[in-house]
């Protein structure tokens, strides 16, 4: 997929770098279930990141390795995940080298992903979720139309800490009538 500044495509074993400089980073990995990355993790990640380029069953991912072609460089990854094909429901999720934070390349590609999700693929409603203390995936999720449903109080332990979770959504019709104003 291409946007104006974008090209979203399958990871490739040949983004090794590009994803280990961000994976690799505490920063990045702060709020989410998996700690800063080594080689041999990162390598792992990218494998079964290059497999999921199918949405066959529910709970499988479809993930996009995000090129900001002015940089030439892999900036970030952006996914989506199918939760129900009988509900239409699907998620999305994302994670961003915070060196290319602060120019809308993640509301970029995540609203791709919406129009993705929407218009080709045919679902009626798309959820996200982040860790409460995550203020710029929140303000992402909002930034792109989606509204918070819910605050789970003390729901997942994450470092080894209980945290609260944030679950934003956004419903077809929304959206549709969001990008048409």
């Amino acid at each position: 997929m291409e946007t104006t500044r974008l090209t979203l495509r399958p990871f490739t074993l040949d983004d090794f770098d590009d994803l280990y400089t961000y994976q690799s980073r505490p920063d990045v990995a702060r709020y989410l279930h998996w700690d800063a990355r080594d080689h041999a993790q990162v390598r792992a990640a990218l494998v079964r990141q290059c497999e999921e380029t199918a949405l066959s069953a529910e709970g499988d991912w479809l993930t996009f390795a995000v090129v900001w072609r002015e940089a030439g460089k892999v900036v970030g990854e952006v996914g989506l995940k199918l939760i129900s094909w009988e509900n239409r429901q699907g998620e999305i999720g994302f994670v961003f080298n915070p060196d290319y934070h602060g120019r809308g390349l993640a509301i970029e590609a995540a609203e791709s992903l919406l129009m993705l999700g929407f218009s080709t693929i045919g679902w009626h409603r798309i959820i996200g979720s982040c860790d409460a203390r995550n203020h710029p995936s929140a303000r992402l999720m909002e930034r792109i139309g989606m509204r918070q449903e819910a605050r789970f109080r003390h729901n997942q332990i994450v470092k080894g800490k209980w945290a609260d979770e944030l679950v934003y959504a956004v419903l077809d019709h929304e959206w549709r009538a969001r990008k048409h104003r």
